[in-house]
């Protein structure tokens, strides 16, 4: 029995890498699930058999990614030596995962006024994991003694956090669009050290 559950655990992690790749190289809208399908030498009813449509599959393959993501940024922040670093590494690590995965979040273009729910618990469960992340790291700062105590780190994280987010060029500062085009990416993302820099340096002593 165990051995037929692992082999379905086995044949659902190909599908979520084949079907990664596809999302990744040709953005949602062009892939299709008779091509994810080619792509394994699979029958399309087995591919549906894991996974009714393509949007439950490219959410299981975004939880995936979320997983990575997540995990990443854990290992970042277990090693930091300044609170500077340990925020950097958040915007760095989010940075590369945006500018690596730009093609995949094309889901995110096309939908962006109707994401579907569950796409939006995925996106809250890694700011959840942000803020109690980076919220430990300014806990730890206190600790050392290099830093001003603060009442509510939790709040002062989801401060930046939000303050990052709005971060834009001025050429899309009108649009309220939650992915730019690529080619501003990199100057967000100075932007964003920028506005970390300022906002570290409140904090200290």
């Amino acid at each position: 029995m165990n051995s037929a559950v692992d082999q379905q655990d086995i044949k659902r992690e190909k599908i979520l890498e084949a079907a990664y790749q596809r999302f990744l190289h040709y953005g949602y809208s062009k892939t299709t699930m008779n091509e994810i399908a080619g792509d394994l030498s699979l029958s399309k009813a087995l591919l549906y058999y894991y996974f009714p449509d393509k949007s439950q599959l490219y959410i299981a393959v975004m939880r995936k990614l979320a997983g990575e993501y997540i995990q990443n940024l854990e290992n970042e922040l277990s090693q930091f030596d300044t609170l500077k670093e340990a925020f950097a590494a958040q915007v760095d690590l989010q940075h590369n995962f945006i500018v690596k995965n730009y093609n995949f979040f094309d889901f995110f273009r096309v939908n962006e006024q109707n994401l579907p729910d569950t796409i939006w618990e995925i996106i809250t469960e890694i700011r959840q994991a942000e803020l109690t992340l980076l919220s430990t790291a300014i806990r730890i700062e206190e600790k050392k003694g290099r830093m001003k105590p603060v009442e509510n780190p939790e709040q002062i994280v989801d401060l930046l956090i939000d303050a990052l987010h709005g971060v834009r060029v001025s050429a899309v500062s009108h649009k309220k669009v939650m992915f730019p085009q690529k080619e501003h990416l990199e100057e967000i993302h100075t932007k964003r050290l920028l506005l970390l820099d300022i906002f570290i340096k409140g904090l200290m002593y």
